[in-house]
């Protein structure tokens, strides 16, 4: 099936304000058509549970097939015809990349008497990780990512350091794959030792005398590395200058493949601290004795109902964050003698507001609360007491960090917000007080734009918060270009932080919404599973009200209207564009869960079940996911807004053949003139690691493709 869109194009760059070009600036736009690929359809079904399925595009989930590729590459090539036809396309990547041009610093951790610290000069692939002897000594490149290659695909991060400070486990990943490979490092030499482990995922290295704890997959059949489904999850102890065939299997379960195994030394290295859960959402937790490792291990918490995790292990006692009985959580004291609930103390009682993360650092805890999606931070005592706020630069926004050991004297944390850029600051510990460690220098002043959060009804008269940013002094008339952005799943919590790809839009005289689903983790447990399986539509309700709140109170219209979101925020755009396709006039699925009947067969899509449902499991979940899944709900002759998919070649995660899927569907749906495209990322996976260039390369097709299909022309 052929189908055209239509392509604007025009002989000069027009530069006008953020709206619908006067007519005599049209003069030199010219019309092109491009036609879509053709899609061949098989007659392929499914039965479940009496409903007969259609899935004539499944051969798209072979991505090693030929026809595939030429697929990928045909698809490709009217996508980027499509965007490069776009005459202001340039101007935006080249600004966006005036933007993106500051030193990015990551925030500072001790080893020993060394200081580790990442950096990016501005437009590098990938940022260099330094090393120096205490805090003021000179800098030497520990590790450049840079050098292992030519295209700046392959990322490697640290991991963590021996008990004698002498070596670092690092892992490498390769074109934005989940399988990772670990590696150590002298610190000394910078020299790397010859350790190299295998198929590793979803992992930590957790040190303990003369090696670590990992966890790892079997090796998968050769061709199948990104699509096949990962099973048997199993935690490893490596001993430094080993090979990987010698390392010694620490915990597996024969009787349950799909389940995750993450395990982590205590500071104390006393116990051993062993997780297991069947995907998403709870978990069990185990621990043992590092020096009596024979007698295995002895149940914390059992059952997946709940999250509940160990701290850390002082005086005795294990501390645990949990949300039993608190779903907004609470910080308990664990006598492992005495484990029974009756016997817990507790530390930090439940509030109104969600307890996110407790860390510990120079003997004191840190507990970051958000309050309605904004972190607040308090330092206390380990029994608890003298619980002191810390003073944070700003009452909206996120803080990270505030981690380290029991001998820190200081502790390093960064704040951002959607006007304030990522900024580290050192605090003493004993004191509270704060001082600026590092503050990026911008092109541009984040002062010129504002932000608010408002809380609007969703259709069943629930409150829910979104976020709002603009420059000043905006005009509601209804005409601003608008970004809405969500997620709304798995327990995430989206809060404020600064994006140089956002001043795109704001400088444009944009406005960027960012709303706080049911499905998130912002406000609690009983908030996440008010957006979870059965309840998932409740996820869709909120986000379609946030876009006609939007409209009602004169930020924009439909016609100037964008949606955004990946991963399970794909699935998120995906739905509520079928559902509401007359509300949005673009677009943005990212690697998407699009196809929710088949999801699980592919990687480790099985770990989701906890949190979407399963199709082959019940009657209940397959009317459920097949009410509201992507793929299964568009329909023929219906004018759909105009869409990018993206997505990428190694994703492993969220399998590109959703969006294959959905895209070929969609095209053979949609009814209108508004473009229908796929971009497909050629040595990139689900969006973690990418290389610089192509960060701005994508996000310069993304506001081109919105500018262009609201009619505005931007200010370059």
């Amino acid at each position: 099936m052929n189908k055209r869109i239509l392509v604007v194009t025009a002989a000069t760059l027009v530069l006008g304000s953020c709206a619908t070009p006067e007519p005599e600036k049209q003069e030199e736009v010219s019309m092109m058509k491009l036609s879509y690929p053709d899609t061949r359809m098989e007659e392929v079904s499914d039965t479940l549970w009496g409903t007969t399925v259609k899935d004539p595009y499944r051969w798209l989930e072979d991505d090693n097939a030929p026809e595939v590729k030429d697929w990928v590459q045909a698809q490709n090539g009217v996508t980027r015809s499509f965007l490069d036809s776009i005459p202001y396309r340039d101007a935006i990547r080249d600004r966006y990349e005036q933007l993106f041009n500051y030193e990015k610093v990551g925030s500072p951790f001790r080893v020993g008497d060394n200081y580790f610290i990442s950096k990016n000069d501005g437009l590098q692939n990938q940022s260099v990780i330094y090393v120096r002897k205490g805090k003021e000594g000179e800098e030497e490149v520990f590790l450049d990512p840079n050098k292992l290659s030519d295209d700046g695909t392959v990322t490697a991060s640290l991991m963590g350091a021996s008990d004698d400070d002498k070596y670092m486990a690092l892992t490498r990943n390769e074109a934005g794959s989940d399988w990772g490979e670990i590696r150590v490092m002298d610190i000394a030499t910078k020299k790397e030792t010859g350790d190299v482990l295998k198929w590793v995922k979803f992992s930590g290295a957790s040190w303990y005398e003369d090696g670590f704890f990992y966890s790892r997959y079997p090796a998968p059949e050769e061709g199948d590395e990104l699509s096949a489904e990962n099973t048997f999850h199993k935690i490893y102890y490596h001993k430094l200058g080993t090979d990987q065939s010698e390392d010694r299997l620490i915990y597996m379960n024969e009787d349950a493949p799909n389940m995750y195994h993450w395990a982590n030394a205590t500071e104390d290295k006393k116990y051993l601290v062993l997780y297991a859960s069947t995907g998403t959402d709870g978990y069990e937790c185990h621990y043992m004795a590092l020096d009596n490792q024979e007698a295995g291990f002895t149940p914390l918490f059992t059952g997946f109902e709940n999250k509940s995790s160990v701290i850390e292990h002082i005086d005795g006692k294990f501390v645990v964050m949990t949300d039993i009985g608190a779903p907004k959580y609470r910080l308990v004291a664990i006598d492992p003698a005495n484990p029974d609930e009756s016997n817990w103390v507790e530390l930090l009682p439940e509030t109104d507001h969600l307890l996110e993360s407790v860390s510990t650092a120079g003997g004191k805890f840190f507990a970051t609360y958000l309050e309605n999606a904004n972190s607040k931070v308090y330092k206390l005592d380990y029994d608890g007491a003298n619980k002191v706020a810390i003073n944070l630069p700003d009452a909206t926004g996120s803080a990270y960090g505030f981690g380290g050991e029991e001998e820190d004297e200081t502790v390093f944390y960064m704040f951002t917000s959607f006007t304030y850029p990522s900024t580290i600051f050192e605090m003493n510990i004993a004191s509270g007080e704060s001082e600026l460690y590092y503050a990026p220098e911008l092109e541009f002043d984040p002062a010129d734009f504002e932000s608010k959060e408002i809380f609007y009804k969703s259709k069943d008269g629930t409150e829910v918060s979104l976020f709002i940013v603009h420059k000043k002094g905006l005009t509601l008339d209804g005409t601003n270009p608008t970004m809405l952005y969500g997620y709304g799943g798995f327990n995430v919590s989206l809060t404020p932080s600064f994006s140089t790809s956002n001043i795109i839009l704001l400088e444009n005289g944009g406005v960027y919404a960012m709303a706080n689903l049911r499905g998130g983790g912002e406000y609690g447990e009983e908030w996440h599973k008010a957006g979870m399986l059965t309840k998932k539509q409740n996820v869709f309700d909120d986000f379609i009200a946030a876009g006609e709140y939007l409209i009602a109170e004169g930020y924009t219209s439909s016609e100037r209207l964008a949606i955004a979101g990946g991963s399970n925020g794909g699935l998120l755009v995906g739905a509520c564009m079928a559902q509401r396709p007359d509300l949005f006039q673009v677009a943005f699925p990212a690697v998407g869960v699009m196809d929710m009947l088949r999801y699980h067969k592919f990687t480790v899509g099985w770990g989701w079940i906890p949190e979407y449902g399963c199709a082959d499991s019940s009657k209940v979940d397959f009317d459920n996911l097949y009410g509201y899944s992507p793929l299964h709900n568009l329909t023929d002759g219906t004018a759909y807004p105009a869409t990018m998919v993206t997505t990428a070649d190694h994703d492993d995660r969220v399998v590109p053949a959703h969006s294959f899927k959905f895209a070929a569907r969609l095209q053979a749906a949609h009814s209108g003139d508004a473009p229908v495209v796929i971009r497909i990322e050629e040595k990139a996976g689900h969006g973690a690691g990418k290389p610089t260039s192509k960060v701005i390369d994508e996000q310069a097709d993304k506001w081109a493709f919105m500018f262009m299909n609201m009619g505005v022309i931007p200010n370059y």
